[in-house]
């Protein structure tokens, strides 16, 4: 069984609750005394009062039954499209878990994008040259690492700290006031679409590694790479010890 406890949180409550009794009872069958057990089901339904305990037990109706179905219909349906490529995979997709709240793994090349950061860390926005990145998320949290060199990793490749400012030393982002707004049943494309714009369109406002995400001072870095055209200096990447098929597990 899959433990799926992490994927509750105050959005959710109890309302019905379903107990099933079972009735065994053997029988005759044929004129040799062969005898075969024979299972009786009886469903009860309870729903839930407003401390959670069960009220009102009763035997499962067929309009609770039908209603029940198409509940479960629905959830398997979203359950197949979250995740799911609309065509054939992306080329820059490493590993999809399409189970309810899964997740993907991609990455994207050395690149040219625009960077925002907050007037007090004297830091210009605009264009800056960034290292290949590997990102993980589900539909609630974004993990992102820096890579070396420009090839497409593979599951012996080895991750370095994503060279930013607002990310944890675990590689998860904080988003701060950022609105997450991907829903359960959102294409792939579309999910790492949304993930690579809610990152680089958030303002970087502060360290919470204590600069240490590169080898030099990480504000200090980003203040000198200010207006150059030259690729992202490779040496301030520093490996985190991970590996991907370590993220993938």
């Amino acid at each position: 069984m899959k433990n799926i406890t992490e994927q509750f949180n105050s959005g959710f409550e109890p309302f019905k609750a379903l107990l099933i009794y079972r009735h065994n009872e053997e029988q005759e069958i044929n004129q040799f005394q062969r005898k075969e057990q024979e299972t009786q089901i009886y469903v009860e339904s309870y729903d839930i009062g407003k401390d959670g305990r069960p009220i009102n037990a009763h035997p499962f109706t067929l309009k609770e039954m039908t209603a029940l179905h198409a509940l479960l219909q629905t959830s398997q349906e979203l359950q197949d499209t979250y995740l799911k490529s609309k065509g054939l995979l992306p080329n820059k997709v490493l590993y999809v878990n399409q189970q309810a709240n899964g997740f993907a793994v991609w990455y994207t090349p050395p690149q040219a994008v625009n960077l925002f950061f907050i007037d007090g860390l004297n830091i210009p926005s605009g264009k800056y040259h960034i290292p290949a990145m590997l990102w993980k998320a589900n539909a609630d949290t974004l993990h992102v690492y820096g890579l070396k060199g420009k090839s497409k990793p593979n599951e012996h490749t080895k991750l370095c700290h994503a060279p930013y400012l607002n990310i944890y030393g675990n590689g998860q982002v904080c988003m701060g006031t950022v609105q997450i707004n991907i829903g359960r049943s959102t294409c792939l494309e579309d999910f790492m679409a949304t993930w690579e714009r809610y990152f680089f369109n958030s303002n970087f406002s502060h360290s919470i590694s204590g600069n240490n995400s590169t080898k030099t001072n990480t504000t200090d870095l980003w203040r000198s790479l200010a207006g150059k055209a030259e690729p992202f200096p490779q040496a301030e990447l520093l490996n985190n010890h991970l590996t991907l098929k370590q993220i993938i597990r």
